[in-house]
């Protein structure tokens, strides 16, 4: 119904045409007649307004049916990005180094050619990268709303938009703010964060010693302190790897260990071949396997328990001793600097 010239249909567009109209043979007619009259609408709107319409409704297919050999336009949900620990990992293709393709293969002698990849080769890498992009497949509609979702969620915590208080020490001269997140009593901004992801308390030390605070009360504090003994190795001189390896072993996962911690047999079983090799990544597979568990067991019990929610429902103080005392200190040393003498008055 527009310019046919300019506008003219590709093949592809052509034959999803032709299939819509064999889809919607008895309603084609209804269809057709409110395009009609859809057009003669854009018609009477002003060129620069057209232009925006129709460059919206490209973006639009674009987006949702992309040309034919075009990778579709995929977005993973951020949410799920926080929790996982690898969101982008796609599994390897193994397609032509299976047992049976190795099994089929020629045995390599220098009489005999190297086998060539072949087209059926080509075809199965294909199907499993097609599948490996449909499966991270998400609607643009969950997207958005995930990420407003998340924007709300943290849009008090982002000092660019929620002022800071009691102020901002990077555009004040008040560092009441710093001494508040330092103190051992935490914000009820601060702890109100924790629930929302296990990620956030691990992040924060008062969190982390909340949490194994609790985990103590429950006698499973073995797990969170191997976590944290594992990300310490990872940091560790590597002429101090291997005697820190054989610590944590020691006192985590060797037979009759101190505090010993709940693993299946197939992460034991990988780890235990790791230690004969140590390296900063040897506990990788059991440090994984711990971290799940807290997230699901422990953490989700530690938000429900007594000792967060008395610490989420405690009134935030408005500004602590230590600042007060920080203030105080401030305010003598700039009279003492100070070249005027001071009245009565201003004391």
């Amino acid at each position: 119904m527009q310019n046919k010239a300019r506008l003219e249909l590709a093949d592809y567009e052509a034959e999803n045409l032709a299939r819509l109209q064999r889809a919607f043979a008895r309603k084609w007619e209804f269809i057709f007649m409110q395009a009609e009259a859809q057009v003669k609408i854009d018609r009477k709107k002003d060129k620069t307004e057209r232009k925006i319409l129709d460059s919206q409704e490209r973006a639009f297919w674009d987006v949702h049916r992309p040309v034919p050999g075009c990778v579709n336009t995929t977005e993973m949900d951020i949410r799920k990005c926080r929790r996982l620990k690898n969101p982008q990992k796609v599994k390897k293709s193994v397609y032509g180094v299976t047992e049976e393709s190795q099994s089929q293969s020629p045995v390599h002698v220098p009489s005999q050619p190297i086998r060539k990849t072949t087209r059926e080769d080509v075809r199965k890498q294909i199907t499993f990268l097609n599948a490996q992009i449909d499966r991270h497949c998400l609607k643009m509609s969950k997207v958005a709303e995930s990420l407003i979702a998340y924007t709300e969620q943290y849009v008090e915590y982002d000092p660019l938009i929620t002022p800071a208080e009691p102020s901002n020490p990077w555009i004040s001269d008040d560092i009441a703010l710093w001494d508040i997140e330092m103190s051992k009593e935490p914000s009820q901004q601060r702890v109100k964060r924790w629930g929302f992801s296990f990620d956030e308390i691990l992040k924060d030390q008062v969190g982390r010693d909340q949490f194994l605070r609790f985990l103590e009360s429950e006698f499973s504090s073995e797990n969170l302190r191997f976590w944290l003994a594992v990300q310490d190795l990872k940091k560790q001189p590597l002429q101090d790897v291997a005697r820190r390896v054989e610590e944590i072993w020691q006192e985590f996962l060797a037979p009759g260990a101190a505090s010993a911690i709940n693993l299946d047999s197939h992460s034991y079983e990988i780890t235990s071949q790791n230690v004969k090799d140590g390296g900063r990544y040897t506990f990788e597979d059991a440090q994984e396997h711990i971290y799940k568990l807290m997230k699901s067991d422990s953490y989700a019990r530690f938000l429900r328990s007594n000792a967060y929610q008395d610490l989420l429902s405690a009134k935030k103080k408005p500004e602590s001793e230590q600042g007060r005392r920080t203030s105080l200190e401030k305010f003598t040393r700039s009279v003492l600097c100070a070249d005027t003498p001071l009245s009565r008055r201003s004391w």
